[in-house]
């Protein structure tokens, strides 16, 4: 079908040519036409598909979806069109001809109003396309949520190829529109030695105007196909209980904390996923990005969702980013829309009807801090450790202010990795000389998507920039753990790792599939009484970011009534989480949805409180 198709588009178009341009009507001069525009639309498709379109396996059609073999044919029809008027006009028999401007104001509404269409549509498309490369699966509660978050730390590179790109790409089309719709010409056929109109401006403007609709919609479902923007009805207009009857509230649940209080490290490793891992270790890879993390897993607990090899949890809806991820691990619950004029992004206003881990070690007389390479306002980090459990933030502006860096230094998202862990040792230093339990919090940015920001230290092991970016990353976080270990103050610390959400690095993972991709997780020293769990407790397990929470209260060794935290549970108690309970689909369904109780309890401060 897909090579009949293929070759029925050149006949097609070399029977308009013999019919219309053709001088000579010679056998001999209809097969040279007929293989001429068989073969230049056709190799000029491919040549466009393959380069231009990226698409893989181009002469391999059985290798796609039906739809393929259409798409196909309708570009080979766009191509022989084209080739077709530039022969017409290379011979003179086709022609533009000028004709005198009028003072139409309808027309000239009809192109303006074509033109805004056109660049609109243009805009949808090329943004989905910037947005999948830079972001990956971007969802479309994150797109509402970081609407209504502040975007000062962003990284200035996304900024940069959001100009080259999406930006510099519809401008540029937009204005050969333009060139081609606002002059008033005609375009003429030759017929009996005399030019007749086949394309009157008329004709140019309702063509513009149907090929500028055709942007508008085709761009729009695109961006709302691929940004699953119709899931956004069950945000705000389908109604689901399920938070409110599985909500375990931190507040009026028991929890009994152990005589003497644990110190609590948590980093969360930016994108760190366990796919990085060797094939033979539970990974993707033929080769092993992450030997150092390997070594090291073997001394803690690891939850995985298989019996053999390295696994994690899945992301679940409303978790799937960095500030997403430390709702989950930090209140046992999804990251969801804000609404009735509600932000994340002002004091004293994120999650203000919550109870955070913060919130509970603050409580108990913790010193807490937390660092990130980044300004902390990106996203309200800032109000979410201020609020709950007045952390020092030591962000960007903290370390500048401190006088840790240069007032003006900024690389990747603020300071680089290679800093992070030197301030972290000075102010884990600092935390253990305070004589009260502490608890710090740090995350790692240089493997963040697109390609991530590789150090000058960093070996060139492998192929891509971002390979050599995580290998080099796992390598010095066991560097810096390596460093824990050997204070005095270890003895009574707990360390978690996690992998914050799943790479966004579309294009590094477009060869892997039928792989369940999870995040890394480690329990490094956890409390006596639950370090000695069955290995039926860490494997095979069912789970996702809102399970850290109250599995990370036990490994303080902190007793918890019930087991459950928030819509989290106890992995170390062996319990069934609620995606064991109920499984992925139902919870990742029931998340979606409009909470209520959420809306009511969790997004504004509780009338109780």
């Amino acid at each position: 079908m897909f090579w009949f198709l293929a070759i029925a588009v050149g006949l097609l178009i070399s029977i308009a040519d013999i019919l219309l341009l053709a001088d000579d009507k010679r056998i001999g001069t209809f097969i040279r036409i007929i293989l001429r525009d068989v073969l230049t639309i056709n190799l000029t498709s491919f040549f466009l598909m393959k380069n231009f379109l990226n698409v893989s396996n181009i002469f391999m059609p059985d290798a796609h979806r039906p739809s393929f073999t259409w798409k196909y044919a309708g570009l080979a029809l766009a191509v022989g069109v084209v080739l077709w008027c530039i022969i017409g006009f290379v011979k003179r028999i086709l022609k533009f001809e000028y004709s005198a401007p009028k003072n139409n104001k309808i027309a000239l509404a009809v192109k303006i109003i074509s033109t805004i269409f056109f660049a609109l549509g243009l805009a949808a498309y090329t943004g989905t396309l910037w947005g999948k490369e830079a972001f990956g699966d971007l969802a479309a509660d994150q797109i509402l949520i970081n609407l209504n978050s502040p975007t000062e730390g962003t990284d200035i590179g996304v900024y940069i190829s959001l100009f080259e790109g999406p930006v510099l790409t519809t401008l540029l089309f937009t204005v050969l529109f333009c060139i081609l719709v606002f002059p008033n010409y005609k375009v003429t056929y030759e017929k009996n030695e005399k030019y007749v109109a086949i394309f009157p401006s008329i004709a140019v403007r309702i063509i513009a105007l149907v090929i500028a609709l055709a942007m508008l919609v085709g761009g729009c479902a695109f961006g709302i196909n691929k940004f699953q923007l119709m899931t956004l009805y069950d945000a705000y207009l389908t109604d689901s209980s399920y938070i409110e009857e599985n909500y375990a509230d931190p507040t009026t649940t028991q929890l009994t904390f152990p005589e003497k209080k644990r110190n609590l490290i948590h980093i969360y490793l930016e994108s760190m996923e366990n796919t990085f891992f060797s094939k033979e270790l539970g990974g993707y890879f033929d080769e092993n990005l992450m030997p150092e993390l390997a070594e090291l897993t073997k001394e803690g607990i690891s939850f995985s969702h298989t019996d053999t090899g390295f696994g994690g949890p899945v992301p679940t809806s409303g978790s799937g980013w960095s500030v997403a991820a430390m709702v989950n691990m930090s209140f046992g619950l999804p990251m969801k829309v804000p609404v009735d004029g509600n932000s994340y992004g002002a004091p004293g206003n994120f999650l203000p009807g919550g109870t955070a881990l913060g919130d509970i070690l603050a409580e108990q007389g913790y010193e807490q801090s937390v660092m990130f390479g980044a300004d902390a306002t990106f996203g309200g980090l800032r109000f979410l450790f201020q609020s709950h459990g007045d952390f020092q933030i030591l962000d960007h502006k903290g370390v500048i202010e401190k006088g840790w860096l240069p007032e003006y230094y900024n690389v990747w998202w603020g300071y680089e990795d290679d800093k992070l862990y030197e301030f972290a040792k000075t102010e884990l230093t600092r935390l253990a000389n305070t004589d009260k339990p502490f608890h710090f919090v740090m995350e790692t940015a240089d493997t963040h998507a697109p390609e991530g920001y590789l150090s000058a230290n960093a070996e060139k092991k492998f192929d891509t920039q971002y390979a050599n970016a995580i290998h080099y990353s796992q390598k010095e976080a066991v560097k810096f753990i390596r460093w824990i270990q050997a204070q005095p103050f270890y003895e009574n610390t707990t360390i978690v790792i996690i992998g914050d959400h799943l790479s966004m690095a579309s294009s590094f993972f477009e060869n892997v599939s039928g792989y369940k991709r999870t995040m890394y997780n480690l329990f490094l020293n956890p409390a006596k009484n639950v370090a000695d769990i069955p290995e039926s407790y860490t494997v095979n397990r069912d789970w996702g970011p809102f399970d850290m929470f109250p599995s990370i209260v036990a490994s303080l060794g902190i007793e918890i009534e019930g087991n459950r935290l928030g819509i989290g549970t106890n992995m170390f108690s062996g319990e069934k989480t609620l995606i064991e309970r109920d499984g992925i689909s139902v919870v990742n369904s029931e998340l979606s949805e409009r909470s209520q109780f959420y809306n009511n309890n969790i997004l504004v401060k509780r009338k109780t409180d």
